[in-house]
């Protein structure tokens, strides 16, 4: 019975050594603690995704707007008188807002969308614009003017009638009360003087 007793009590402890450091692993599914870099890193990343005072800011912009486009080919030539509609949405939890423009030109049917917002890494505002009428994307970066309530963006594009050329552009959003902002588009080529081509004048849809 010794013999027995002796045999039973060391296979307990087989089977209980195992389990007992099981007991004590960490749990798998935990993710790995942080050094102290890292948890820096991800609190900066986290602080830089929220949405701050510029983003509110940005509401103004949000809602149903008609359009009253100028737009001048040469300064020599009267401009060309147009019309449009634009819906404006905040997404994302304030972060950007999302614009789609309807409209004309030339007869055509014109759509595009802009993306609005502020980068909390950069401190930049920013804006980019692609359509149905190019295969290109216009980004650009400003600052807000509290004073005069007016973004100023400047960006480039390169010209297709122009091969190799870009022209630098600046690009005003001014914002006049609740139910008014004005888009002004300035154009710069090659060595010439800054032209205004582009005015839209948004009302807000009633």
């Amino acid at each position: 019975m010794n013999t027995f007793r002796q045999f039973a009590i060391a296979l307990a402890f087989a089977f209980a050594a195992p389990l007992a450091a099981q007991e004590t692993k960490p749990d798998a599914a935990e993710p790995p603690k942080m050094s102290a870099e890292e948890q820096r890193i991800m609190d900066a990343w986290m602080t830089a995704g929220k949405p701050a005072a510029e983003h509110e800011q940005l509401a103004a912009l949000v809602g149903s707007w008609n359009a009253a486009t100028t737009m001048w080919m040469s300064p020599d030539a009267p401009p060309q008188q147009g019309k449009g509609t634009e819906v404006s949405e905040a997404v994302y939890g304030g972060r950007y807002v999302r614009s789609t423009f309807n409209g004309e030109w030339n007869g055509e049917k014109f759509e595009g969308t802009a993306l609005t917002g502020y980068d909390n890494a950069r401190k930049k505002h920013f804006v980019a614009w692609y359509d149905s009428m190019s295969t290109a994307l216009y980004t650009a970066y400003g600052d807000f003017d509290a004073a005069t309530k007016t973004y100023t963006f400047h960006g480039e594009m390169a010209d297709p009638a122009f091969p190799g050329q870009i022209t630098k552009v600046r690009q005003l959003v001014r914002i006049a009360s609740n139910d008014e902002h004005t888009m002004s588009w300035y154009e710069t080529r090659g060595t010439a003087a800054e032209a205004k081509t582009m005015e839209i004048v948004y009302t807000r849809a009633k």
